[in-house]
């Protein structure tokens, strides 16, 4: 059966633990890259990371993008949105039809 984790600084992922994710307490870059090369090897379906994090270990999260799983997606953290996770969006409808059909300004 597949899981569903997050990783982030304590204050942000605590929470998450009442809704039965698997909450991963990484401050630094590179136990968060372990973190995830670890539990993306061990069956997690789902992997979401906090944005600031998230924008820290961005070449390690590539290395999955075309891979089926894990799905890596980030959150805002307790410091407030980034706006990583709508510009991985606009770079995804991008890519799969071409152009910016959500976000032009035409």
């Amino acid at each position: 059966m597949y899981k569903i984790g997050i990783i982030g600084d304590k204050q942000s992922v605590q929470g998450f633990k009442a809704v039965g994710l698997d909450v991963f307490d990484c401050n630094k870059a590179d136990e968060a890259k372990r973190t995830l090369h670890n539990i993306a090897d061990d069956n997690y379906a789902i992997i979401y990371v906090t944005e600031s994090l998230y924008d820290q270990i961005k070449e390690s999260i590539y290395e999955y993008n075309e891979e089926r799983l894990p799905a890596i997606i980030p959150i805002p953290g307790m410091q407030g949105s980034l706006g990583l996770g709508l510009r991985n969006i606009k770079m995804a409808v991008e890519k799969a039809v071409g152009a910016d059909i959500l976000f032009s300004n035409d």
